[in-house]
């Protein structure tokens, strides 16, 4: 291990790490939750920025594609944010990356709507979404990095899940303030003016916590490299497709199993099942559950996997989310929707506390940021963008796909930790 790395062998988290994963994790939240809320007020930004005479199904349509562009820019944003992350700097990156979300998500609650401005009006959503995309593709695999680096290998999972619950609690933060406003204000009232309050409250909050984010140190790995004069000599992302094709294809498979827990288990599930007949607010509410106990179970599981083993954990937890979605979405099916096992279902997502490290370990330092950015963002924007439309066609014939679809990506998870468990990490630093 690396001279300036030895104070972080000691036993437990110090108080300076404890800190940066605290203001990391707080300043995910934030930043996730901005690039969230757009999605629980689509139907009335629908209403709000395009034409009134535009049918609804269309209306809506292309505001969940304004959405999507979101997706599409994450792999551009992140490739070019982990460029200068492994150039310049990673502390750099991830104060930007705050900033290019919170001025966007600002803004947002000040557009002008069509009724003011015409066509300029979701031409202006569509360009501060796409801004967002770019912010939120060098937040996650920036984070990641910025405190894997901060900590030792040993805490590396621990680590990772930290900034993994802050990105899932930004998810529910988005669901209770739309739940908020929505009690607190009459539908006219939302239309009019109180739909701009959550974009205003999250613009705010992103630039307080990029404040925050000034009281955090560069990571030591970067330092040591900058001061050995050893950062990449050429363009980080060509040696990670030349030199690190094995693992770009590992972090890009287990990014697709991530997807699938938190896309299928917490995003698409409160529409999923109101098209059973569960009620809009009972699916609701059960998400918010959901999604509290796959924060806690991310928590759990990332300290088991620094203790046990991150590949053993991602076969008992790849495990756990094929059988209980099947339980939960099997008895919902038949009629017989539950909280229980819906919280049951939200406990398996933690699965996605080990994919990050493991990730991680698979590039080295000098090229760290740009590999996993590359990875994760493209297999994201394929996974994020794809698997809700093709789960939707095929539960038309078939109302069980999303059973079958779950239990295949256990099945992928239980390969990839059994093969995660057999390699040894290349680069723990």
């Amino acid at each position: 291990m690396h001279a300036t790395t030895q104070p972080l062998a000691a036993t437990g988290l110090s108080r300076q790490q404890a800190k940066t994963l605290v203001l990391s994790a707080l300043g995910g939240a934030l930043e996730f939750y901005d690039f969230v809320i757009f999605v629980f007020f689509a139907t009335v930004m629908g209403q709000l920025f395009f034409p009134a005479d535009m049918p609804d199904w269309l209306r809506l349509a292309q505001t969940f594609g304004i959405f999507a562009a979101g997706y599409l820019a994450r792999p551009l944003g992140g490739v070019l944010m982990a460029h200068f992350g492994d150039r310049i700097g990673r502390k750099r990156m991830f104060m930007f990356s705050i900033l290019l979300m919170a001025v966007p998500t600002l803004l947002m609650g000040l557009l002008p709507t069509y009724a003011a401005i015409g066509v300029a009006a979701p031409l202006a959503l569509l360009l501060l979404r796409i801004l967002q995309g770019a912010a939120i593709g060098g937040e996650a695999p920036g984070a990641w990095v910025f405190v894997t680096e901060h900590v030792a290998a040993r805490h590396r999972n621990f680590a990772c899940a930290a900034l993994s619950a802050g990105l899932c609690t930004g998810i529910l933060l988005g669901s209770l303030t739309a739940q908020a406003v929505n009690a607190a204000f009459t539908e006219a009232e939302v239309r009019a003016w109180a739909w701009r309050l959550p974009f205003l409250l999250g613009g705010v909050f992103g630039l307080i916590a990029m404040v925050l984010r000034q009281h955090l140190h560069e990571t030591p790995v970067f330092a040591e490299l900058k001061a050995r004069q050893a950062l990449a000599a050429e363009l980080p992302i060509k040696a990670v497709l030349r030199d690190h094709a094995g693992a770009v294809v590992l972090a890009m498979l287990l990014t697709w199993l991530l997807t699938a827990a938190v896309i299928v288990t917490v995003l698409m599930m409160p529409t999923l099942l109101q098209g059973l007949g569960v009620p809009r607010g009972t699916a609701l509410a059960g998400n918010s559950l959901a999604v509290l106990t796959c924060v806690l179970a991310i928590l759990l599981a990332g300290a088991l996997a620094d203790r046990f083993g991150a590949g053993r954990l991602l076969v008992l937890w790849s495990l756990l989310l094929g059988a209980s979605f099947w339980l939960f979405y099997g008895s919902a099916l038949a009629g017989a929707y539950s909280h229980a096992l819906y919280a049951l279902a939200g406990t398996s997502a933690g699965v996605a506390a080990m994919v990050p490290a493991v990730a991680v370990s698979g590039f080295p330092p000098a090229v760290r940021f740009s590999g996993l950015s590359f990875a994760y963002n493209t297999a994201y924007a394929i996974a994020g963008g794809l698997t809700p439309v093709l789960l939707s066609l095929a539960i038309r014939r078939d109302p069980a796909a999303p059973i079958q679809y779950m239990l295949a990506m256990a099945g992928l998870g239980v390969l990839l930790g059994a093969y995660v468990s057999w390699r040894r990490p290349r680069h723990a630093d």
